[in-house]
């Protein structure tokens, strides 16, 4: 696989999350899923990132038009969502994010749902996706996240023992090296919290501690 990573030497890392919820977007309760990100992506990113953050009910075209904007015009490289992913009928954020999307990526959905059934068997229900929409200068990496802020470090953290050894690694492992593919900055990780993985011909040289 080849990157364009030429095209990324000069850009700041730019996040965008949105949180999916008719209730808390109206004001029922209080959103819990955005602040979670942010502060899982606090402990795990040692790369400064802008966030744009955006808080909406479960209506597919209002969905499309967020994950469009966010990739389009604030020019994120990586958007997560949370909430939205499961049966019921209001549940419509994969079909949203499928149809703003110029490739799927399975492979996360996938290790999500692995994640997941290690503490409910229900994990069969989710939904959750990954694309990447793609324009003529600019890429973003989708990611469909849980609705419940223990689940949502889980998903991108992955499980450990009580040793410290991983028992199922984190979706987030695989993030940075996406990133680089589609064009995107060169994301680094603390390892204490979520260890990124590149091939080695991909690594970059650490700079002075």
């Amino acid at each position: 696989m080849t990157s364009n990573a030429a095209t990324s030497a000069d850009q700041s890392l730019r996040v965008g999350l949105v949180s999916v919820s008719d209730r808390a977007s109206g004001g029922v309760y209080q959103d819990q899923g955005i602040p979670a990100l942010q502060a899982w992506l606090a402990r795990a990113l040692t790369t400064p990132f802008e966030v744009e953050t955006r808080l909406i009910a479960d209506e597919q075209p209002r969905i499309e038009a967020t994950l469009t904007e966010l990739a389009d015009v604030a020019r994120c490289h990586l958007i997560l969502t949370t909430g939205g992913t499961g049966p019921a009928r209001r549940d419509v954020t994969p079909e949203a994010t499928k149809a703003v999307g110029t490739k799927e990526m399975p492979g996360f959905g996938e290790q999500m749902r692995q994640i997941s059934l290690h503490f409910v068997p229900t994990a069969i229900l989710s939904r959750q996706t990954a694309v990447i929409r793609e324009s003529a200068d600019h890429a973003a990496l989708i990611l469909n996240l849980p609705g419940q802020p223990k689940a949502i470090a889980e998903t991108l953290g992955g499980l450990k023992d009580a040793d410290g050894a991983t028992l199922v690694g984190g979706i987030f492992a695989a993030v940075p090296y996406c990133v680089d593919l589609i064009g995107g900055p060169y994301m680094e990780t603390d390892p204490a919290v979520c260890q990124a993985f590149r091939p080695k011909s991909a690594l970059r040289p650490q700079g002075p501690v």
